[in-house]
């Protein structure tokens, strides 16, 4: 790439070549004061902080958890997964999305179980108590929806020990919600699992998994209607949990577009009896993108790149989802200096 001054004959030169690079989008302006700005730049890809009194540091999926002075410390990137494995480019606002719409979630079902976040410093932090989390996700799906309509189509019929019933098309709703369980993986495909295996594998006992299966109910019914008083569906959903001093805690995101499928309520019914796609707020669309790009996470497939384009509809349909299920205007954080901005922030909470 030409190197060129600064100012209006920069601005120039990305203005002309804009057309001919599919791989880069830039933030131009005709003010030599301006810089030009990535798609990248605007995101957060990972965080490598260095506290004060750190514990600890643990890289997941798409959060980066640091423990300080006996707290988690919790920073929501931007990265995005799917099928277990997190994909090239990270999605701009991703992580404020998801910061933000677990702290709602996670005040308005309190109640119903105790969680885990004390504070929120930042519009990509959350800050609370350090659990010793249980090894497996409580996910409940109360739709025939992605992995279950996938097993289903397959002609299975037992789903995570949990007998499924004849009959039903993708996306119909279940008698009943059902709680199929996974166990976490470090690395790779979580790993279905029935309740029962669970107990007699010694990682959940019988009692605390009566627990956790109670507030998974509660807070999938919770969420249900919260859904429903926004023109929503929650069509499933998964849950993690962590205990500390005897107490069991809701840990990590409730709710968000990466831990849940819904679906708009209007005209599910018609498009359901008519045999038609239904309309969803997840990111079940980016699963359908990689499938129709020759990925699904099984070894020896070649991951696709998202280009601009799908990069900014992602971001555009995880605002979106923020605006949708909160009924708030998504306020977009200062995306310049944000490392600085959250490290200053987490500094300052402790």
């Amino acid at each position: 790439m030409p190197k060129h001054r600064r100012g209006f004959l920069t601005t120039f030169w990305y203005k002309k070549s804009l057309a001919k690079c599919s791989s880069c989008i830039f933030l131009i302006t005709l003010s030599p004061k301006h810089t030009i700005m990535t798609v990248e730049s605007r995101a957060i890809a990972e965080t490598n902080f260095s506290f004060p009194n750190q514990d600890a540091f643990y890289r997941g999926k798409v959060r980066d958890v640091y423990t300080i002075d006996g707290k988690m410390v919790m920073v929501a990137s931007d990265r995005i997964s799917a099928f277990d494995h997190v994909l090239p480019r990270p999605i701009p606002y991703k992580g404020q999305v998801l910061n933000q719409i677990a702290a709602y979630f996670l005040e308005a079902t309190k109640d119903i179980a105790p969680n885990w976040v004390e504070q929120t410093p930042d519009p990509n932090v959350s800050i609370g108590l350090s659990c010793e989390p249980f090894k497996i996700e409580m996910v409940i799906r109360g739709y025939v929806v992605g992995h279950a309509w996938r097993t289903y189509k397959s002609g299975e019929r037992i789903l995570c020990g949990v007998q499924m019933p004849e009959g039903l098309k993708e996306n119909d709703k279940f008698p009943e919600p059902i709680i199929t369980p996974a166990t976490k993986a470090e690395e790779g495909h979580d790993i279905d699992i029935s309740k029962e295996d669970i107990i007699a594998q010694g990682i959940v006992s019988a009692e605390d998994y009566a627990v956790l299966e109670k507030y998974t109910k509660a807070l999938f019914q919770r969420g249900t209607e919260m859904a429903a008083e926004r023109g929503l569906i929650l069509a499933d959903t998964k849950y993690e949990f962590g205990k500390k001093d005897g107490v069991i805690y809701v840990i990590d995101e409730i709710h968000t577009p990466d831990s849940s499928r819904y679906f708009y309520k209007e005209g599910f019914e018609d498009r359901q009896a008519r045999g038609e796609r239904q309309k969803q707020l997840s990111k079940e669309f980016v699963r359908e993108w990689l499938m129709a790009n020759g990925f699904q996470g099984k070894e020896g497939q070649l991951m696709p790149i998202m280009n601009n384009e799908f990069v900014d509809l992602v971001s555009k349909r995880y605002i979106e989802l923020y605006e949708r299920i909160t009924g708030q205007a998504f306020e977009k954080a200062d995306t310049t200096n944000m490392l600085e901005r959250i490290e200053k922030n987490i500094n300052a909470a402790f």
